[in-house]
């Protein structure tokens, strides 16, 4: 018998957009939760960030520090987890890009991950950036996280369940979609 994947949800938006704290608030309602955080404390101000989103979660997540590789960390949560959060891919990308530089499509960790989607160990809500509705970056490098942010957005999205698009702290469902519109 063949077992139902687990719900996927995708959260996006700019830079405080919300999505984040919608993101807890999905998750309010579970018992047994995960949070998997992908920051790396590398200067004051993320750590700082780090902070304030460690106080933003109440005790009742169980912390999983994910900076490289994100798949590994989605198969180690404990088996009673009911959701779990992963904040953000976007920072997750730039450690990635960061640690490879920019050839990340032999990127074993990025496979992975991308591979644990197809069969989750438990819904998630999965949180990222939308980099590409601003400005045109003046330089290459970040041209190139830019355009590979927004490469692993669509196949994240493509494989979520429900996308949510936050703007100004307002949800918006884009998958599935609301409207019906006939041509």
């Amino acid at each position: 018998m063949e077992t139902k994947r687990k719900k996927i949800t995708f959260v996006i938006g700019g830079s405080r957009s919300g999505k984040s704290r919608h993101a807890l608030e999905r998750a309010s309602r579970y018992q047994q939760k995960a949070f998997i955080a992908t920051a790396l404390p590398i200067d004051e101000e993320m750590r700082e960030r780090i902070l304030r989103h460690q106080q933003e979660r109440d005790a009742s997540y169980t912390t999983l520090e994910a900076p490289y590789d994100l798949g590994a960390a989605l198969l180690s949560i404990p088996p009673a987890t009911e959701i779990a959060i992963v904040d953000c891919l976007t920072v997750w990308l730039g450690n990635l890009m960061y640690r490879y530089g920019n050839h990340l499509e032999e990127v074993k960790e990025l496979k992975t991950f991308l591979a644990v989607l197809h069969h989750p160990p438990c819904p998630l809500i999965l949180v990222s950036n939308e980099v590409g509705l601003g400005i045109i970056p003046p330089d290459p490098q970040t041209r190139r996280f830019r355009d590979e942010a927004g490469r692993l957005n669509q196949r994240v999205a493509e494989l979520a369940d429900e996308v949510i698009f936050v703007v100004s702290g307002l949800p918006l469902v884009i998958k599935p979609s609301s409207c019906s519109f006939s041509l």
